[in-house]
């Protein structure tokens, strides 16, 4: 949570330019094509690589800015530079449930050649396609949620180091 209520004027802005810095990388690279992206998941002869420097470009300036702004941060136990403390992940394991999601999520990617980022951008098209994907995507959340929230099995496995 924000720790600097004098910061959300900031913190608005700084979403917004984020967000569009991402939406304008997507556009660019050309992960907003579900053809370009069909292509990439592609095994046959058609495989265009492109994507690929997409992805390794993304992760380099990822762990550059992780190693020297945002985990010098973390271990010194600061909040953010808007003041919010890190969301850090509570369960580092594979359990079933990630494990679920991340085969539903590229089964969809595969079939869709989408994902929700660049689904998220394209709405801008009004596509028809589009639109059942988000509408299609946002079910998909609340069916996880409902079942996230009703569920009594235990799904995890367990760490032993968590014990």
């Amino acid at each position: 949570m924000r720790t600097n209520p004098n910061l959300s004027y900031y913190f608005y802005i700084v979403v917004f330019l984020c967000s569009a810095l991402f939406a304008l990388g997507l556009q660019i690279s050309g992960m907003v094509d579900p053809q370009k992206v069909l292509g990439f998941l592609s095994i046959s002869r058609q495989w265009d690589p492109s994507l690929a420097l997409v992805l390794f470009a993304a992760l380099a300036v990822f762990s550059l800015g992780y190693r020297y702004l945002i985990k010098p941060r973390i271990d010194t136990q600061q909040p953010s530079i808007l003041g919010m403390a890190y969301q850090l992940p509570k369960v580092t394991v594979l359990d079933k449930p990630l494990l679920l999601g991340a085969a539903i999520f590229g089964i969809g990617w595969g079939l869709a050649g989408l994902c929700p980022g660049p689904a998220i951008v394209n709405l801008v098209h009004f596509d028809a396609k589009i639109l059942a994907f988000v509408a299609a995507m946002l079910v998909g959340i609340k069916i996880s949620q409902w079942y996230k929230n009703h569920s009594t099995v235990d799904c995890s496995i367990s760490n032993p180091s968590d014990r």
